[in-house]
């Protein structure tokens, strides 16, 4: 399911953040067993300690769904996809590149673009350099290009697209106005036919909204599992699928 290659974690300071406060609340727990004064110091020790376990067990599931998780989800919803000859299809805010490297190895029938603007505080070590060392990899150079750009403005014509794809990327701009012209954007290369599938956290109603308001035919928030969970079921990620 993985493909050959490195791709980071996602917002790699987050598991650290949750690591950092399981630290801090298992040291708020030993105080608290030290001092011994009654049932209530018990009591809170006992809270605490619960608290250090979840936000360990927050960090690991986090690490788990960056790591491994989104690829088991979208080798899932890529088997979906039928498609053909001559197809492009466009990943937006690809990273380092794994939805694209995978749709690539899925169809080789198809050409793949990805497009982001390589921030790492999106994803560690995101660069372009480095999706095309994964590409290469993967031996599919040939058939998977990058672009340096912004989703809210893409350098495409109208109707290019057969697919796009979105990873755990939209939600990486930060006002509802910037969002919908992303989602307008992927409208418009979107040729007729076409298909959308994003997978991402709190804001797929949103989108969906957006793609039905446009005309497409949309399925979805559907949740993905315990794979998708970055930290718990409160951050859970879900998928949609639009029909144009």
């Amino acid at each position: 399911m993985k493909p050959r290659g490195k791709y980071g974690i996602d917002a790699p300071w987050v598991p650290w953040l949750w690591i950092g406060i399981a630290a801090v609340s298992a040291a708020v727990a030993v105080a608290f067993g030290l001092w011994g004064a009654g049932w209530w110091t018990v009591a809170l020790a006992w809270y605490f300690v619960a608290c250090t376990v979840v936000y360990l067990i927050g960090a690991g599931l986090y690490w788990h769904a960056s790591l491994l998780g989104k690829f088991a989800i979208w080798d899932r919803l890529l088997r979906r996809v039928s498609l053909s000859t001559g197809d492009r299809v466009l990943d937006l805010g690809c990273g380092r590149g794994s939805v694209a490297i995978m749709t690539a190895i899925r169809y080789p029938e198809a050409s793949v673009t990805g497009i982001d603007l390589w921030r790492v505080g999106d994803q560690s070590g995101n660069s372009r350099s480095a999706a095309e060392a994964n590409t290469a990899l993967n031996g599919i150079g040939e058939r998977l290009a990058f672009d340096t750009g912004d989703m809210t403005s893409l350098p495409y014509p109208d109707a290019t697209f057969t697919l796009i794809t979105a990873s755990l990327s939209l939600h990486n701009i930060h006002t509802p106005e910037g969002r919908r012209m992303a989602i307008q954007e992927a409208v418009r290369v979107l040729a007729p036919g076409g298909r959308v599938l994003i997978v991402d956290i709190q804001r797929t109603r949103e989108y969906a909204a957006e793609l039905q308001r446009l005309g497409l035919t949309v399925s979805g928030p559907t949740r993905l599992g315990w794979r998708s969970w970055w930290t718990g079921p409160w951050m859970a990620a879900t998928e949609l699928d639009a029909i144009r």
